[in-house]
């Protein structure tokens, strides 16, 4: 964990699934001290998509966490040392006859995860930070 200039807290993770859990912890925490229950959900759900956007670009590599409170609301952001900006799919109708759920191709069915940030954000976005990588980042209202 790391304290920015500006008192905000960056949560240092390694990339692996249990970041996606810790994270979601923390989110949790946050959101009930802060009283933002009624985005709780919301919230819980963009980080694990971010997060494990993260993990999936630098896998067992640091990544870093950071959700901060303002006046419009939260903003949830995860860095990771990739230069690679993800690519969302485009959004469609997605039915179930559209999913291979092979026990083979289980895995394969991701790449939703941007347009559920979409969906659940009020903004969205990627910074490229000055140092390497990236921060990729959804602002909910609360």
């Amino acid at each position: 964990m790391m304290v920015t200039a500006t008192g905000n807290l960056i949560f240092r993770l390694l990339g692996t699934p249990a970041a996606v859990g810790l994270a979601r912890s923390i989110t949790d925490a946050r959101l009930c001290k802060w009283d933002c229950l009624h985005i709780l959900d919301d919230a819980l759900l963009v980080v694990s998509e971010l997060v494990t956007n993260a993990t999936r670009q630098t896998p067992y590599e640091e990544i870093r966490f950071q959700i901060v409170r303002d006046s419009p609301g939260i903003v949830i952001a995860v860095w990771d040392s990739s230069p690679d900006l993800p690519q969302p799919k485009p959004i469609t109708e997605l039915t179930l006859e559209d999913l291979d759920l092979s026990e083979e191709a289980f895995d394969d069915n991701g790449g939703w995860g941007l347009p559920i940030v979409q969906a659940l954000s009020s903004k969205c976005g990627i910074t490229r930070d000055p140092g390497g990588g990236k921060w990729t980042w959804a602002r909910l209202v609360a």
